[in-house]
């Protein structure tokens, strides 16, 4: 199923198609803001990033959260990132 149109997504840094089982979610929510969708499925806007170094460092670098959320995205919110990319290689 990893070929199936509806399971692509794209990451807003790279902005390349990939599954979405290889990337992770991030949805702004009124009422606790910009919170990591590990389920993958919850209300709002959504935003789709590769788990791949490359990706979560032009996010935090180009704050892209911040066009994407069209909002001023908590530096917080950036370090998660970063905490997820040291996460990841390890």
């Amino acid at each position: 199923m990893p070929n199936n149109p509806k399971n692509l997504r794209r990451c807003i840094a790279c902005r390349e198609h990939a599954d979405k089982s290889a990337m992770v979610r991030l949805v702004f929510d009124k009422t606790q803001g910009v919170i990591v969708d590990y389920a993958q499925n919850a209300d709002g806007r959504g935003a789709w990033i590769h788990l791949a170094p490359e990706c979560l460092k032009m996010v935090v670098r180009k704050k892209l959260l911040n066009v994407v959320f069209k909002r001023q995205v908590e530096q917080s919110v950036y370090d998660k990132l970063v905490d997820l990319e040291k996460t990841d290689n390890d």
